[in-house]
């Protein structure tokens, strides 16, 4: 098995219903995420080598469609979450490469609701274009 970066790649062995693991959809997702998918704020310093960067929310929300589970947020400054996936005892963070060498604290976080994300209209508008590049 090849060695990925991203937080819980070792036990993502969850299946989805089309027998994919989170693996498999970092492999997918890392030919879609873009500058266009990036978070507004961040996009002057979205590059390819960081594809990652400004991703996390609506790549976590667009993962828990397809394997459930629930959706929690790291604190950040600004009063912003970073957000990972909890399936069951599985949990993985397809997006936590941006931080590089830092050491994200991945306990007694908040759970996120996509209600609350989405109520910014480009933050839906990203997720539903990273949903259809998906389909």
């Amino acid at each position: 098995m090849p060695e990925y970066k991203f937080y819980g790649w070792e036990t993502a062995d969850v299946k989805a219903p089309d027998g994919r693991t989170p693996r498999d959809y970092y492999d997918i997702l890392s030919k879609i995420w873009c500058a266009d998918t990036c978070a507004p704020r961040m996009r002057d310093k979205w590059t390819p080598e960081n594809k990652t960067l400004g991703q996390c929310s609506i790549t976590a929300f667009l993962i828990q469609d397809i394997f459930g589970g629930k959706v929690y947020g790291i604190p950040r400054d600004g009063g912003n979450f970073h957000c990972f996936n909890v399936v069951g005892d599985c949990v993985f963070d397809l997006t936590s490469e941006q931080f590089g060498d830092e050491v994200l604290d991945y306990n007694n976080c908040t759970e996120q609701f996509r209600e609350v994300h989405f109520a910014k209209e480009e933050k839906r508008q990203r997720y539903e274009y990273l949903k259809s590049k998906l389909n």
